[in-house]
This record gives C-alpha cells, sequence and structure tokens, in this order.
C-alpha cells in the first residue's frame, strides 16, 4: 500500500525504489540489465528525464553501472570489506604479509601506476610528518586494482633521513611492505591515527579510478607513529566509496 509519505516523494525516487528493492529481492542480479530509459517511461508513464534520474540514483548508489551504448546493468562487482584494525596488526606486516591479504581474501589484486621519488615536502606535507619545511621525502604513489577494477590510489610520504638507501625508496619495497622495513631500520611503528572523509573525486581521481558520474570518494590519512611518538609515514588514500565497506572490529 502507498502511504502518504510514499507519495510525495519524486517520482524518480519511487522508481528507484522499485528497482532497488526488485535488484535486493534477487529479481535483478549481478550483471543483468535493468530496465532502459523508454522501459521505464512506458511502465511508469514519466518523462525520459524522470527515467534517467532514477537510474542515475542506482548508479551514484554504487548499485548499478552504465555501460556506453548498451544501457544500465546491476553491478557485479563484490565490494571490498576493509578491516580498519586486523590490517595494521604488527602480526600481519611484521610476519612478511601484505596488510591487503587481510581483506582481498582469494582476490586478484594488482598494483599499478608506481611511482616511487624523493622530493622537497610543501608546508602540508612537512607539517603533517612533523618535519621543518622544505625537508627532503620520499614518496609512494601506487593504484590498486582489484578483479580488474581500480579501488584505491594511494600516495605514502616518509621522511627521506628514516629510508634513504631502503627498500623503501624501491618500487617493490618486499614482503610486509613499507612497514616491515621501518621496523627493520629502527623505526617500526607503534601506533596509527586514520582520518576518514567522503567527497566528491577531482576529475584526475575520477579518471584513476574509472568513476562513473556522481560516485562519491572515501578520503582516509593514515598517520604511522614510531616508539616516541615519531611520524614515520603520512599515508593518504582515494577510495572509491563504491567499491568498499569500511570494518572496524574491537572489543568494548
Amino acid at each position: 500500500m502507498t502511504t502518504q509519505g510514499s507519495a510525495r516523494r519524486p517520482k524518480y525516487q519511487r522508481i528507484a525504489d522499485a528497482l532497488r528493492t526488485a535488484i535486493q529481492s534477487g529479481e535483478y542480479r549481478p550483471g543483468d540489465r535493468l530496465p532502459g530509459e523508454n522501459d521505464l517511461m512506458a511502465t511508469y508513464e514519466v518523462a525520459r528525464m524522470t527515467a534517467r534520474q532514477a537510474l542515475g540514483v542506482l548508479q551514484n548508489e554504487g548499485l548499478a553501472e552504465a555501460r556506453k551504448g548498451a544501457g544500465v546493468f546491476v553491478r557485479a562487482f563484490k565490494p571490498l570489506r576493509r578491516r580498519g584494525i586486523q590490517r595494521l596488526a604488527q602480526e600481519q606486516w611484521g610476519s612478511g604479509r601484505s596488510i591487503w591479504s587481510t581483506d582481498t581474501e582469494d582476490r586478484e589484486l594488482v598494483v599499478d601506476q608506481i611511482d616511487v621519488r624523493e622530493e622537497e615536502a610543501d608546508s602540508c606535507i612537512a607539517d603533517a610528518l612533523d618535519i621543518p619545511p622544505g625537508s627532503r621525502v620520499w614518496v609512494r604513489s601506487r593504484r590498486f586494482v582489484l578483479d580488474g577494477k581500480p579501488v584505491l590510489f594511494a600516495i605514502s610520504y616518509l621522511p627521506s633521513d628514516l629510508v634513504a638507501d631502503s627498500a623503501i625508496t624501491q618500487t617493490d619495497t618486499g614482503p610486509g611492505g613499507a612497514y616491515a622495513r621501518l621496523a627493520e631500520l629502527g623505526h617500526k611503528p607503534v601506533h596509527f591515527r586514520e582520518e576518514v572523509r567522503s567527497r566528491m573525486p577531482s576529475a584526475d581521481e575520477a579518471e584513476r579510478l574509472a568513476l562513473t558520474m556522481g560516485t562519491p570518494v572515501i578520503q582516509i590519512v593514515r598517520t604511522a607513529f614510531a616508539e616516541g611518538g615519531r611520524v614515520v609515514e603520512v599515508n593518504e588514500m582515494i577510495l572509491d566509496s563504491a567499491s568498499y565497506v569500511l570494518e572496524y572490529d574491537f572489543d568494548a
């Protein structure tokens, strides 16, 4: 039964609600094509713009994706569950495992668009690393592609005086990644802080992550601290919000 409140909702929202329910019930399965604009116009007796807005709602929610010249399909990509606490445990990277292995399970992860360079820290990075402005830092940028889909772009900043001539300045940091190498250098991370925000992507971010129009990103800035409180890394990560579930599991 249609309630008075639901009747006041815009038509495109009501159409989106019906399609969302059909997806959640399994009527439309991952990879299935959703009714097109013409189909929705005929079924709901609405204008093309209304039908287009309804499909746009599902795309913005990450439930559907448009394929040029083919239509709008139920998104087949399984969201990645990012276990924010377990992935940073010392027993993870300290034993030579990638922190990503906590999240990806048996799925295929590829790291591409890797760039490693040394440069002068700008005022923001110098402040975040608690180093004098103009200090040299090593910068590691890379894109992570899961099951063929770009899901994250990350840039790490590390003080040059800590990591110079180490594997951290190479493309491949080795087993356990940068945190294992920092531990070997005597600067083992013992504390992490992550700040999480949601926003719309820049044009460059949307291109790198192959985002459909209207898809927001999650920005996570992680700061790693060694004993004594020294900052040893700042990592800015841009995540495709439709590809992630952020999970934080801890005791009271």
